[in-house]
């Protein structure tokens, strides 16, 4: 019987299953990582916030309520400023240490008060968490980093925000040289047929989410000579049938997510169940790849690492060159 192929992507506005909510304690890193993408979908608020302005004085204590604005923060110089992360927030090492304000989705507002913040930044939909902090008068950032424009945009309005405009200038320069290189050395390429889809449980009754071709692992994943079957899904990462994978039959698929998660074990696992659909090209030749980086899902500084080795499961025949401009990711590739 033949499908129609609409009916393959289901349309629905990408979310974590609810069911995510009852796994393991140590999966909640990622899927906290998870919604901060999920989080960030919502169109940009046009209130920038006013802490972007270069004209008042450079804020001394600041929260951070995104992995990705705390890592940028350490890396444009910053981090000595910091005095609040999330529970999420564990790279680099000294941010382990700071205090805690909670999660991503229900920060302590106690806490925060406590903390005397003289500058938050947040995702641009915490409209709660604004409106909270506009009452109290506390310097305000929202920002998005859903695509590569818009985390070059954030890291420079965190530069300006901070006055770390230089330093956050040069982290720019060095990301996208980075991905410079890597674009020019692929330009010539042919592009190979990818499904990419986020590992957020190993439950085998799990349902799968791939990434749209508008999101930074789209871009990267096209940067690497992949040409994504997802091109026509309007969300940015859609619940995605068997049945669409089988009409499609990628050459090629990649599987991402944390370490944790996507451990050498459940790794083979993931590779035996694929083989039961033995029509798709990607299993047909034993092309299916599995990444674990607990930073995959984090627009921050690192993001550019996860590039040499969507190369390498894309097109191994180029991926020995051991430039310094392309960094040794710290993930397993398994």
């Amino acid at each position: 019987m033949k499908i129609s192929e609409p009916n393959y992507v289901q349309k629905e506005t990408a979310r974590v299953p609810r069911e995510a909510f009852c796994l393991k304690s140590f999966h909640r890193v990622f899927l906290e990582s998870l919604l901060l993408f999920f989080l960030i979908l919502s169109p940009t608020t046009s209130d920038s916030g006013w802490a972007e302005t270069a004209n008042v004085s450079p804020p001394q204590r600041i929260i951070s309520l995104s992995p990705g604005v705390t890592e940028i923060l350490f890396a444009i110089g910053a981090g000595d400023r910091v005095v609040g992360v999330t529970d999420f927030c564990v790279f680099p090492e000294k941010a382990k240490s700071l205090p805690k304000v909670g999660g991503l989705l229900n920060p302590s507002y106690e806490t925060l008060i406590t903390l005397q913040p003289d500058l938050i930044i947040h995702q641009p939909n915490k409209y709660k968490i604004k409106n909270f902090v506009d009452k109290l008068g506390i310097r305000n950032l929202p920002i998005s980093m859903l695509s590569f424009a818009e985390i070059f945009s954030s890291i420079k309005k965190i530069g300006l925000a901070t006055h770390r405009e230089h330093a956050a200038d040069r982290l720019i320069q060095s990301m996208q040289e980075k991905i410079h290189f890597h674009r020019t050395r692929l330009a010539n390429v042919s592009q190979k047929s990818v499904l990419l889809i986020l590992g957020i449980s190993n439950d085998s009754m799990r349902e799968l989410y791939g990434v749209g071709p508008k999101t930074f692992l789209g871009e990267m994943l096209a940067l690497a000579g992949g040409k994504n079957i997802l091109t026509e899904s309007q969300a940015q990462y859609p619940k995605v049938s068997k049945e669409f994978i089988i009409h499609k039959s990628p050459e090629i698929i990649i599987e991402v997510g944390p370490k944790d998660i996507l451990s050498r074990e459940a790794s083979k696992k993931r590779r035996q169940g694929w083989k039961i659909f033995s029509t798709i090209r990607a299993v047909k030749n034993n092309d299916i790849h599995i990444i674990g980086a607990d930073y995959i899902l984090i627009p921050g500084p690192r993001l550019v690492n996860i590039i040499p080795h969507f190369i390498k499961a894309i097109h191994p025949e180029i991926a020995s060159d051991e430039s310094p401009l392309a960094p040794k990711a710290e993930h397993s590739l398994q």
